[in-house]
């Protein structure tokens, strides 16, 4: 089985300027979901998608592959991801390339994962044969079923199919909820062909929740974190690489 991990990291982003290659304990942050595949045994090829010559001479030199540069009009703010992924796809078909079997999806935003948990939702994925993608998620304790929408002042629920103010219900009373984390997301080329991301069966990977780096407070977050033990086989990894 051939695996291959894509980390998108376009060159734009509004809320920490540079934030794919902010550095993190001395190393970029796209450094660290490339040396969680390079540590794993399972992943066979890591592939950058990127829309900066900047990003793809540091992705180079931390151990993956950038065999393109990503085109401007499928890297901007609103680009949704499928778009890379086709890209992608196009590009091995023009090139007559194979085609991985699955393909992991690791966004630079989490950069810190232990290779155990990585690896073993690899094995989960393909063991659970029948499932279409999968997604790592945490418990969330907020119930989206007490959550509304803002119309003018107004508040209104989200469930309108639900009567009598159900949202006055104990939180009890509603299915359990949960929230992607970037942790580790699986996909498969067949359904992307298809012009889908996870298709119709998405496996959960329940996971611990991970520092996800949207704000300069979630990268300080980051930083308490990646001093702990649990990740210092990616750092073992990152000190053998010269800091640039």
């Amino acid at each position: 089985m051939k695996i291959t991990a894509i980390i998108p990291a376009r060159s734009g982003s509004k809320s920490i300027k540079n934030k794919n290659i902010i550095k993190l304990l001395g190393h970029p942050l796209i450094a660290y979901s490339i040396a969680i595949c390079k540590i794993s045994s399972l992943v066979n090829e890591i592939i950058v998608s990127t829309d900066s010559k900047k990003i793809a001479k540091i992705a180079k030199k931390y151990g993956a592959d950038v065999p393109f540069i990503r085109p401007k009009n499928i890297s901007k703010n609103n680009s949704i991801d499928v778009e890379f992924f086709l890209h992608y796809l196009n590009f091995l078909k023009k090139n007559n390339l194979k085609k991985p079997d699955i393909i992991l999806h690791l966004r630079p935003t989490s950069p810190l994962r232990t290779l155990k948990i990585f690896n073993r939702g690899i094995k989960y994925f393909i063991k659970m044969k029948s499932y279409t993608s999968m997604r790592s998620v945490y418990k969330s304790n907020i119930t989206p079923y007490k959550t509304f929408e803002l119309k003018k002042n107004s508040l209104t629920g989200f469930f309108p199919k639900f009567k009598n103010e159900y949202y006055n219900l104990p939180r009890q009373k509603f299915p359990e909820s949960y929230i992607p984390n970037g942790y580790i997301d699986i996909v498969k080329p067949s359904i992307i062909k298809k012009n889908k991301l996870h298709g119709k069966k998405i496996l959960a990977y329940k996971t611990d929740i991970i520092p996800d780096i949207d704000t300069k407070e979630d990268f300080k977050h980051a930083e308490n974190e990646v001093k702990k033990s649990q990740y210092k086989e990616i750092i073992n990894y990152l000190k053998n690489t010269k800091k640039i």
